[in-house]
């Protein structure tokens, strides 16, 4: 399960980077979001000289794989933390 609708037509590294930001705005906190901002940026800057198509097609899928595990983990820890508070209904 994709992280957001659109995963599978991310092609190009635009596209991801677009895409990934999206993602940060799922995220809890604006601390959290920020942490993650900065983290995107930060790898675009890395793989900013990357010519060869096929290993820009690697990070884009590993990518969309680290976010989806990112966001499947959030949506894990909502459902701990649901679990875990009392039921108002009394």
């Amino acid at each position: 399960m994709a992280p957001l609708p659109g995963a599978e037509l991310v092609q190009r590294p635009l596209q991801l980077y677009r895409y990934l930001l999206r993602c940060c705005q799922q995220l809890p906190t604006k601390g959290i979001q920020e942490h993650y901002k900065h983290a995107i940026r930060q790898s675009f800057r890395v793989h900013s000289d990357e010519d060869s198509p096929e290993r820009i097609q690697q990070i884009i899928k590993r990518a969309i794989e680290d976010a989806d595990w990112i966001m499947n983990k959030l949506r894990m820890a909502r459902a701990q933390s649901s679990q875990l508070l009392p039921s108002t209904s009394n």
